[in-house]
């Protein structure tokens, strides 16, 4: 059984899920703190953090709605395989909406490429994108990333909603797998 390295602490990342959710919310255009924000993460690694950061959001803002991509590129390997798929879109109309696309982790971009270029198609009034993660080393594809709660070095990390084929994403921290 492999044992996981913490990279980030549960503690760490709860006090930059605060500051991000303030950061978002001063961010966002008077228009859009008017007529709320619909929360929107690929499914399943953003799912933790998402949850995390709505909650976070709550005190700053009127309105926050949630709602999910499925998105996957992945599949059980520790690379992404090139191609990302639609696999389930949101269940509401996102047209007209200020979105806020949350994700776990900015790696090759092609995801969050894909689901910026999904969304701006679906006619948003305006997009940001927060990710808890990033990894500007690995990146292939130019994205648009407005927070960041982390930025870490080209390891393959897992806890807080990012797995390893299934595995790992309950963990409350952020770590590396020691094999």
């Amino acid at each position: 059984m492999s044992t996981i390295t913490p990279l980030l602490s549960a503690e760490q990342i709860a006090s930059r899920v605060q500051t991000l959710a303030a950061e978002i919310a001063a961010a966002l255009e008077p228009q859009a703190q008017a007529q709320g924000l619909v929360v929107i993460g690929p499914l399943k690694g953003a799912v933790i953090f998402m949850a995390d950061l709505v909650r976070a959001l709550h005190p700053h803002l009127d309105h926050v709605e949630m709602d999910f991509l499925g998105l996957s590129s992945y599949g059980a390997g520790t690379t992404s395989s090139g191609t990302v798929t639609l696999d389930s879109e949101p269940r509401h109309p996102v047209a007209g909406r200020h979105v806020l696309l949350v994700d776990d982790i900015a790696d090759t971009g092609r995801t969050l490429a894909f689901a910026q270029g999904w969304l701006h198609a679906q006619g948003v009034a305006s997009l940001r994108t927060v990710t808890l993660l990033n990894k500007p080393s690995r990146r292939q594809v130019e994205i648009s990333l407005e927070h960041v709660g982390f930025e870490i070095p080209n390891l393959f990390v897992v806890g807080y909603g990012t797995d390893h084929a299934e595995r790992y994403r309950e963990l409350p921290f952020v770590g590396v797998e020691d094999t």
